[in-house]
């Protein structure tokens, strides 16, 4: 149940990471890849700022796509260069 949980989570943070960041997305695997890979980046960053967020579904989302605007940031980085 929890895989579902990380694959839909993942989904729609990096669809929605991909819109903020002013793209039309990676396509639905990469989304989802990048998501969850953002999920995992924002709690880790959240944590180490001591931030511990709760709420579930809402809260999961957020972390998710505050990791993904990250990890997409720093990948237009590395391309520039």
């Amino acid at each position: 149940m929890w895989l579902i949980y990380w694959i839909i989570v993942g989904l729609i943070a990096g669809w929605v990471a991909g819109k903020i960041m002013k793209g039309s997305g990676y396509g639905p695997l990469m989304d989802t890849v990048l998501g969850m890979v953002g999920a995992v980046v924002g709690g880790w960053i959240f944590n180490a700022l001591g931030i511990y967020p709760s709420g579930g579904l809402i809260a999961s989302m957020v972390v998710a796509i505050v990791g993904a605007v990250l990890i997409i940031w720093i990948s237009r980085l590395i391309k520039r260069v």
